[in-house]
């Protein structure tokens, strides 16, 4: 029985070594991208199409400065790129990015400068451009704590070490939070493959970045039994790949979550 668990364990390792190797041959995965742009998001609903280059989000930087909940409840941008189909109007009238960007929470998208109007523009609309950004994200996260995949940054540990303070209230535009019961903090999953770790879930570290509305009542069900799901389905983007290996930490990185041994 040890001998076959230690065969089990080998072939998932090479598996996982195998995976990492194809993403970066020509017909599978693109190149993993550079710390400063994992994650990263083209909005391009309008913008080429009005002769605008496209804006560049960056969600290192909001990340550490602005709860997941604030942005996807609270101002309602879909979680799918390119779903919200923003536009200038809507951000004018203090909707989407025009909640925070007007002067007041951050830059506007022109600032009156030495009695003219200095235009912003290429701070968002950056794709194809050489610009200078005020904040660099390897100087910003020089201290953080490390983390192998992603962008290269543990940010669990950076906001428990107090790092990053993360806002979760924007006047005018916050709702109240939805009481609910508190769940237990960590949950055990346990995996098909019995020779894999558990996971160890943590309610408590998921809620502070994305409250509860982020995951119930969907793609998880609040119903004790009922969520069944694979690691393709992960992998496709589904149940914890809406939001690991897009912006939360790698799917790769299999010990973050896999770390209970089974007894």
């Amino acid at each position: 029985m040890k001998k076959i668990s230690f065969i089990t364990i080998i072939f998932l390792f090479i598996i996982v070594c195998l995976s990492i190797v194809f993403a970066q041959l020509p017909g599978f995965r693109k190149k993993r991208p550079s710390y400063h742009e994992y994650a990263n998001v083209l909005i391009n609903n309008f913008s080429e199409k009005n002769n605008i280059a496209p804006v560049v989000y960056n969600h290192w930087l909001h990340r550490a400065k602005y709860t997941c909940r604030l942005c996807h409840v609270d101002l309602k941008f879909k979680m799918k790129a390119g779903g919200t189909g923003i536009r200038e109007d809507s951000n004018k009238n203090g909707q989407y990015c025009g909640a925070c960007h007007n002067g007041k929470e951050a830059f506007a998208p022109g600032e009156m400068s030495g009695g003219k109007t200095k235009k912003n523009c290429d701070r968002c609309h950056s794709h194809g451009k050489k610009v200078k950004f005020e904040k660099n994200f390897y100087r910003f996260t020089k201290n953080f704590p490390r983390a192998r995949f992603g962008n290269g940054i543990d940010w669990l540990k950076a906001e428990k070490q107090g790092l990053v303070k993360l806002k979760d209230n924007l006047e005018g535009k916050s709702h109240d939070k939805k009481r609910q019961e508190e769940p237990a903090d960590e949950v055990l999953i346990k995996p098909k493959i019995v020779e894999m770790p558990q996971v160890i879930f943590s309610h408590k570290k998921h809620a502070i970045w994305n409250g509860c509305e982020l995951c119930h009542p969907s793609p998880f069900s609040e119903e004790k039994g009922k969520n069944k799901f694979t690691m393709e389905e992960i992998f496709a983007g589904k149940f914890c790949g809406k939001c690991h290996g897009k912006v939360s930490f790698s799917t790769l990185d299999c010990q973050r979550c896999h770390v209970k041994r089974m007894p």
